[in-house]
């Protein structure tokens, strides 16, 4: 069994259902991306930070990523365009974290 540490990938199918349009369709079309692109990147990014995965403790880690995720989403009074642009903002961040890493290999080399 793997325990993932941070907001794991196939955790997101289970948010589509929980909100309509928009939110639907982002959480459908990351969940077919692989882990690695870098829209899947940034949703987990998102995620992490909706979640609180960095300050997990042991009584959301038993419920799992998955519910504890679905409970944040369904809590959250964050309306879907607000949602989005966190993700919209995640996306920039792990775009300049990538673009940045290739600048310091290409330095290197």
């Amino acid at each position: 069994m793997r325990t993932p540490f941070l907001f794991p990938h196939d955790s997101i199918g289970g948010l589509k259902d929980l909100r309509d349009g928009q939110w639907s369709e982002l959480t459908e079309a990351v969940a077919n991306l692989p882990e690695t692109h870098k829209d899947s990147l940034a949703f987990s990014l998102m995620m992490i930070r909706i979640c609180g995965c960095l300050r997990c403790t042991n009584y959301k880690a038993s419920l799992g990523c998955t519910i504890c995720s679905q409970r944040a989403v369904r809590n959250s009074k964050a309306p879907d365009a607000a949602l989005l642009r966190l993700f919209h903002r995640a996306q920039e961040e792990v775009s300049a974290f990538l673009a940045n890493r290739e600048e310091k290999l290409r330095q290197a080399a």
